[in-house]
């Protein structure tokens, strides 16, 4: 990374980009698949200092430090290189000394999976005196723990240099000693970063998954779960809350989990001042909205935001305290209602004023908020971080997201609507190769992946390589998807298959209705239940789309619950897909003989969400049935491909099987 611009005192931009010449597809390969140059960046609590974890070779990160105020380069400070090791994020807590995420992933031979391992990680910023928080190891413990705790607050009660950290503790042998631990489950520690000295904040409780501390960096909630006597998680929830000055816990709330969506209040901040917590429940039409539950023994509650037709579903806060400022909705974008006047009307200023008026997001701030760091970006901008001085309103350019993508030419991104088979009208995104009339051209549709998720305005690399190659992309928010209530999201895209992929097919059916695509050069590309939507696709209409792609896909939804037995997820797995006839019918791997259109798969083998199996599976049914199927497979990669490399090799791949197949 070497394109940091530290300290600049006036806004430069540099002239609209001209449009290029016709790119080869290992360049378009090589800029699109090359991951985020930014991964996360953290402000000093001065200001002055920046902290970044960026991309370093085809899999590595690395996290660099610079001070602005001085303008020195920037200083490696911390890496991790191996493809299984992930730096995931570094929050300075002293002016001097940060704490960083690593994830870890090996398998596990005796359950056959990938297993991933967190530890946390204190650091000086010149990468001195690097300290693993964690409990003390014994060779008495009768589990092995993965889980290296997590940030519960950046501040422990005013205290500069600790922090909040969560820590899963496991019981001892107590053979020939009276002091082994017989106490399991997760707890809260103190950690002082400059000295290590601890002391324990919160007992460990078997059935507690997580806590909640309030801006002052007093614990106040936490949530609970119990599990089944086999270990596997249990759908019910129950949050507990502590009334300031006590110690006593009261019961808050209670959800259920359905569908990989909570009905019920889930509680997700808690402002001091104040006095309540923030958190997201269903209102009175099926929409999310957020509430405010006051925490003073009242449990008053309040509705503090609603969307007409969307789900509120992002809390917004800011700064090492994480104060709430305001809560996001995507209708056709993503919108903000700040609830901080004087960020709401800033964010409107810089987005008015930058080139291309592109989404402004606060990403960090200084102790005394003076000083903010910025993300802005839009659909044909992959994003830019910015320094922001409220005091001089000095905004100075620090370094581009994707350093790979700059100087191209982007195609936008048009929200659009469709009319399903049964008049439904179906949400999504169009996005035309730049300077393309949008007639009879190849396209692709691309459903997204969850199915519990959605497709949102904004950069897309995927999007952007295939409107690069010449094709229309349309991403459909096919019912099944979250964000629109729970009316749209129905049984969910499994046990609901039929709909979900009917909204798909019709997808394909409007881009040749309105000319926008050859019906001979059609596609579908997914990735994950994307996937495996791109899949069943051919199982309902095989001769829709001449060519079909998909990474990482679900193939075998029986194979899937069978894959999760040995996770403590297993009765939610097995809930949300459910029992039946759609089992057998809704699995592209046992209808394979269905298939008119060629497949190229493509799977990790350390991929922790959907095992390497169900592409291994799906290939040897379709050879079986005699059909037309490629298969790449990357060794030791994970669900999402986190390598640059690979994504370069598998962009071209698929480029040139799309080439192959749709003539283009």
């Amino acid at each position: 990374m070497n394109k940091l611009l530290a300290g600049v005192a006036a806004i430069s931009f540099c002239a609209a980009a001209t449009p290029l010449s016709a790119e080869t597809a290992e360049e378009d390969a090589t800029a699109f698949g090359a991951r985020q140059s930014v991964i996360h960046a953290s402000l000093s609590p001065s200001g002055d200092k920046l902290a970044y974890v960026a991309s370093v070779g085809a899999g590595g990160e690395a996290l660099y430090t610079v001070d602005l105020a001085a303008g020195t380069p920037p200083q490696r400070a911390l890496a991790a290189l191996d493809v299984m090791s992930d730096l995931a994020y570094c929050n300075w807590i002293t002016e001097q000394r940060l704490v960083c995420q690593t994830i870890v992933s090996r398998e596990d031979e005796s359950i056959g999976r990938y297993i991933s391992a967190t530890r946390m990680i204190a650091v000086n910023s010149d990468g001195s005196e690097p300290n693993v928080i964690e409990g003390a190891r014994s060779l008495r413990a009768l589990s092995h723990t993965y889980y290296g705790g997590g940030i519960v607050s950046l501040n422990a009660e005013s205290d500069d240099s600790s922090i909040l950290v969560s820590r899963l503790y496991g019981k001892e042998s107590s053979l020939n000693t009276r002091l082994a631990n017989q106490k399991d489950g997760l707890g809260v520690v103190s950690h002082d970063v400059d000295t290590g000295r601890e002391k324990r904040v919160e007992a460990p409780d078997k059935d507690t998954f997580g806590y909640i501390a309030d801006s002052n960096g007093v614990v106040r909630i936490k949530g609970t779960g119990n599990a089944t006597a086999r270990g596997y998680s249990k759908d019910t929830l129950a949050y507990f809350y502590r009334e300031q000055g006590s110690q006593r816990w009261q019961p808050l709330s209670r959800a259920e989990i359905d569908s990989q969506t909570v009905d019920g209040f889930e509680p997700h901040a808690v402002d001091a001042a104040g006095n309540v917590v923030y958190g997201f429940d269903y209102g009175d039409r099926g929409f999310t909205n957020l509430y405010s539950i006051a925490l003073d023994g009242s449990l008053a509650k309040s509705l503090v935001l609603s969307a007409e037709g969307a789900d509120v579903d992002d809390l917004v806060t800011i700064g090492r305290r994480q104060r709430v400022i305001g809560a996001s909705f995507a209708t056709e974008k993503r919108l903000v209602k700040y609830f901080d006047p004087g960020l709401r009307d800033l964010a409107v200023a810089l987005g008015n004023a930058l080139p291309g008026q592109p989404m402004v997001n606060f990403v960090g701030a200084s102790e005394d908020e003076r000083k903010l760091l910025i993300v802005t970006g839009s659909d044909v901008d992959p994003g830019m971080l910015y320094r922001f001085n409220r005091d001089t309103n000095e905004l100075s350019p620090l370094l581009p997201v994707r350093e790979m993508t700059e100087g191209r030419r982007l195609a936008e991104m048009k929200p659009v609507t469709f009319p399903a088979a049964d008049g439904t009208v179906i949400p999504g995104y169009l996005t035309l190769p730049a300077g393309s009339d949008g007639k009879n051209i190849p396209a692709i549709v691309m459903p997204h992946g969850g199915p519990s998720a959605r497709d949102e305005w904004g950069f897309d690399w995927l999007v952007q390589f295939f409107a690069a190659r010449g094709y229309a992309v349309l991403q459909p928010n096919f019912r099944g998807s979250t964000g629109y209530g729970k009316a749209w999201f129905g049984k969910n895209g499994v046990k609901a298959w039929r709909t979900a992929i009917g909204d798909v097919n019709d997808a394909g059916r409007w881009l040749v209705s309105q000319g926008i695509a050859n019906s001979e050069k059609l596609a579908i590309v997914g990735w994950s239940y994307g996937g495996y939507a791109a899949l069943q696709s051919q199982v309902v209409d095989p001769e829709l789309y001449k060519a079909v792609v998909a990474v990482a896909p679900v193939t075998d939804w029986r194979q899937l619950i069978e894959e999760e037995r040995m996770s403590s997820d297993f009765r939610l797995v097995q809930k949300f897909v459910g029992d039946g006839p759609h089992l057998e019918q809704g699995s592209p791997m046992r209808n394979a003989q269905s298939f008119a259109a060629p497949v190229f798969l493509v799977h990790g083998t350390a991929d922790n969400n959907v095992d390497v199996e169900q592409s291994r599976d799906m290939e040897a049914a379709l050879r079986r049935a005699g059909k037309s199927v490629e298969y790449l497979e990357f060794e030791g990669l994970e669900h999402s491909l986190r390598d640059s490399a690979a994504r370069k090799d598998m962009l071209m791949r698929i480029d040139a099987f799309l080439s192959t197949n749709l003539g283009s």
